[in-house]
């Protein structure tokens, strides 16, 4: 296999649960899912205060494996993407269906992106509006031990996308997004809890290839201990992990039977802080993630950097 070095750069607005980072424009080289594993690790099942809330999360992926069906490595060099995620979200002051409050999201994504060759030299690049992602309802009860959160959206193909193009920014095809989260405190405290966050991803066929890709499930998930460091400051540890999975092979009349049989499979553990400033509704956060034992994707590390305001 040709050493590859790719650079790719991504500028993207999306929901505080869902988001784009599909790794190729093309669903014959899918190798991950659409969702950026590791982002909802933590407080998974916490809904925001009421009013509206506007957060900043920005992602660098470093990847210098690709790994085959078995795990083993097949090529090396490396990946790169960044992605700045912002967010507006609304949540209702009112309650319904037995105290579970109302919340909604909506984003438009921006991007930019390059992907170049040490054989071939540049390969595609392009920029502009890529896919708009709705979350029209999400409901979330919280008890005083307990929080849930259950929510639809979808992902709509609204980027500039055509077959066979090097300068496409959207997917080609239709996301449907259910997804569920909880958080469980241990403690009587609230100090000590333990989150979990699930999404399944539906995926239409792409356009202009009819090509259908695999479904995707992700599982994120913590635990994590909050310490007070001051009255009005709170600081947040704990240990995190992601899985991603592709469920279905991906079929259509350009894939052959080992691209329809390769299933991808992502695994990481890794760290986060959170530092919380409750009377000024601000929060800021870091996760990073270690991957391992992936399987027909690439393999690397992840960094999260967030922060957050509510109005």
């Amino acid at each position: 296999m040709p050493r590859i070095r790719i650079h790719r750069r991504v500028w993207l607005a999306l929901s505080a649960i869902v988001g784009v980072s599909s790794m190729a424009t093309i669903a014959e080289a899918q190798v991950r899912g659409v969702y950026p594993t590791g982002m909802n690790a933590t407080n998974a099942g916490v809904t925001p205060a009421s009013g509206f809330t506007y957060s900043n999360l920005f992602i660098f992926n470093a990847r210098d494996e690709s790994k085959g069906p078995d795990g083993e490595i097949v090529a090396t060099g490396s990946n790169a993407v960044m992605i700045d995620l912002n967010t507006f979200v609304w949540v209702s002051r009112g309650t319904v269906l037995g105290g579970a409050r109302v919340s909604a999201t909506a984003s438009l994504l921006v991007s930019n992106n390059s992907l170049a060759s040490d054989t071939e030299g540049q390969l595609s690049a392009g920029g502009g509006f890529a896919d708009f992602f709705l979350q029209p309802c999400i409901l979330g009860w919280q008890t005083e031990r307990v929080g849930i959160r259950t929510a639809y959206g979808v992902l709509m193909p609204t980027g500039r996308f055509n077959a066979g193009a090097s300068d496409n920014v959207g997917s080609g095809y239709w996301t449907h997004a259910p997804s569920v989260g909880l958080t469980v405190f241990l403690t009587r405290d609230k100090a000590t809890a333990f989150s979990a966050f699930h999404m399944y991803e539906f995926h239409t066929v792409q356009d202009g290839t009819d090509i259908h890709p695999g479904q995707t499930a992700n599982i994120d998930y913590s635990v994590a201990r909050t310490i007070r460091v001051k009255d009005d400051t709170q600081l947040q540890l704990g240990v995190i992990g992601y899985e991603q999975w592709q469920t279905t092979d991906k079929t259509g009349p350009a894939i052959t039977a080992p691209q329809s049989a390769a299933r991808y499979k992502v695994n990481a553990l890794g760290f986060a802080t959170n530092v919380v400033l409750p009377a000024r509704q601000v929060s800021l956060g870091l996760k990073y993630f270690k991957e391992f034992a992936n399987r027909s994707t690439f393999q690397g590390y992840t960094l999260q950097i967030a922060g957050a305001v509510t109005f």
